[in-house]
């Protein structure tokens, strides 16, 4: 496994591998010294292109609790500013000494392009393209529902735990804006992928062209769709109005109330049923804020699994191996 460009083309093995090796990478916050020295020496270098918290945040303290040097690169502010292309950008960065490069942008297919070009020859990993993939975030979102419908606590000494497992059977319901979210396909690859039933259900307008193809069943309807289905998980999605270029819903109030998760829809819901969201969220419009803080929700659980969950794909990434010795 040389990159981590998308969650199409990983496989099965190498999905539970990566999640497995994020099981041992959640003792690293037990410890006093929240690090290992496995990557001590080497340097990896945060490109985004894009405006992010969580999973620049993440993705630097994943670096620094393996022991590794963190670059990090915002094009505001940059000579991407005064026209510099991407190739030089890559370069340039790459000859400061870059082990691994973790990149955003808003073009899909970027982090196949580094990859394949042959400007850089170190790791590339996917932080999100455009309206393409995230498979980082896929990543964790399976490492928390594993974790949730095994029992397990979100973080801290497991004994034993899902280690080896993947979710077959589990069913999953993805609700919202699926025609722009990278999350979205990537969880829908990567699911499936790992045994569970996928449920999209949106509007008609925010469903991609070709989805009948994938590996989902759809529905029109939230309130059809929760009153036929046993959901293990509902994971909510934001609305991107920042890609956008078109009205593809009457307006917000309209939308909150067929499409959102109010207080009335997770009353309905089982009590086994896990609730979900990739982040940031808009409270009041996809999700109620007593789904949000309801004991149920799992998105803290889901940040805080995003730099266990990152430190194994760079730990896997750099050092080549399938688990720590330490």
């Amino acid at each position: 496994m040389k990159h981590l460009l998308d969650t199409a083309s990983l496989s099965r093995e190498d999905a539970i591998g990566i999640l497995d090796i994020a099981e041992e990478m959640t003792l690293v916050s037990e410890r006093e010294v929240k690090k290992l020295p496995v990557l001590r020496g080497r340097t990896v270098v945060n490109l985004f292109f894009e405006d992010s918290t969580r999973t620049r945040l993440s993705f630097e303290a994943a670096a620094k609790r393996l022991s590794a040097d963190v670059l990090n690169f915002s094009a505001k502010g940059s000579s991407v500013s005064k026209g510099e292309s991407l190739q030089d950008t890559i370069q340039t960065i790459s000859a400061m000494g870059a082990d691994a490069i973790v990149v955003r942008h808003s073009g899909a297919g970027t982090a196949h392009r580094l990859a394949h070009t042959g400007w850089i020859d170190v790791p590339v990993v996917n932080a999100g393209d455009g309206t393409h993939e995230h498979p980082t975030q896929a990543l964790l979102d399976a490492f928390t529902l594993r974790r949730a419908l095994a029992g397990v606590p979100a973080s801290g000494p497991v004994t034993g735990g899902p280690r080896g497992q993947g979710l077959d059977g589990a069913k999953v319901a993805i609700v919202g804006d699926i025609l722009h979210s990278r999350v979205a396909r990537s969880n829908v690859h990567l699911l499936a992928r790992l045994g569970a039933d996928v449920h999209l259900i949106a509007p008609p307008t925010l469903l991609p062209w070709g989805v009948e193809d994938w590996p989902v069943t759809v529905h029109y309807d939230f309130d059809s769709a929760l009153s036929a289905e046993d959901f293990a998980a509902v994971m909510m999605l934001r609305v991107q109005h920042e890609r956008m270029h078109e009205s593809f819903f009457p307006n917000e109030r309209e939308y909150a109330r067929l499409w959102g998760l109010s207080a009335a829809r997770l009353a309905k819901l089982p009590e086994s049923t896990f609730i979900m969201h990739p982040g940031p969220m808009n409270r009041g419009f996809e999700i109620s804020a007593a789904a949000a803080d309801s004991p149920r929700a799992l998105v803290l659980d889901q940040v805080e699994n995003g730099v266990s969950v990152r430190m194994a794909v760079l730990y896997r990434l750099l050092t080549g191996q399938e688990e720590t010795n330490d």
